[in-house]
């Protein structure tokens, strides 16, 4: 299981490093003489997140949280719950929030929101991969995005399928077969 489930690499390893390093080059210069916070929501986005955080040139702090989603449909409808809370108040700090991926935008939507409450100083929002095409919330603020996602089956660089496939260094397009029962090998 692993590289053999891909039938196609979108993004190579050097593609997205080359990205990531573009993007810390960004906020470090955007937010030069402050000190960022930046959060990150378990698990998908901690590949993202160690490779940001090396790229971005100036001091910074970090926090995570972790999150459910409950309802007739994880993806598109639920209730959103924090399992995981901040572990440092965010009132008078500028707070990147980081994520991996953004699909409907509903639960970065209700994140923010979340964040908001909390009186941040400044609250941006930084993407290494952006699904419009499933997007429900349209009027979200990205001010760092990487690349751009198909509307196919993806897994690698922190995206998964059950868990599995995080670790692959690259983003590629998951056989249908090993999701889709009746596709079989």
């Amino acid at each position: 299981m692993a590289d053999r489930d891909i039938v196609e690499v979108l993004f190579s390893e050097a593609q997205i490093q080359a990205r990531v390093q573009e993007l810390g080059a960004a906020i470090s210069q955007d937010y030069e003489g402050r000190t960022p916070h930046l959060v990150g929501v378990l698990r998908g986005v901690v590949p993202f997140m160690a490779d940001l955080v090396r790229a971005i040139s100036i001091p910074l702090t970090l926090d995570f949280i972790a999150i459910s989603r409950y309802g007739p449909s994880t993806r598109t409808r639920g209730v959103v719950r924090f399992i995981k809370d901040l572990d440092e108040p965010i009132a008078g700090r500028d707070v990147l929030f980081v994520e991996d991926v953004v699909d409907t935008g509903l639960t970065l939507n209700y994140v923010l929101h979340t964040l908001q409450r909390r009186y941040p100083v400044s609250l941006q929002v930084c993407i290494l991969f952006d699904r419009t095409v499933r997007r429900l919330v349209n009027d979200l603020s990205i001010a760092y995005k990487g690349f751009d996602l198909p509307d196919q089956f993806v897994v690698g660089y922190g995206l998964d399928y059950r868990q599995h496939y995080r670790n692959l260094p690259y983003v590629g397009i998951l056989d249908p077969s090993v999701y889709l029962p009746d596709q079989g090998k």
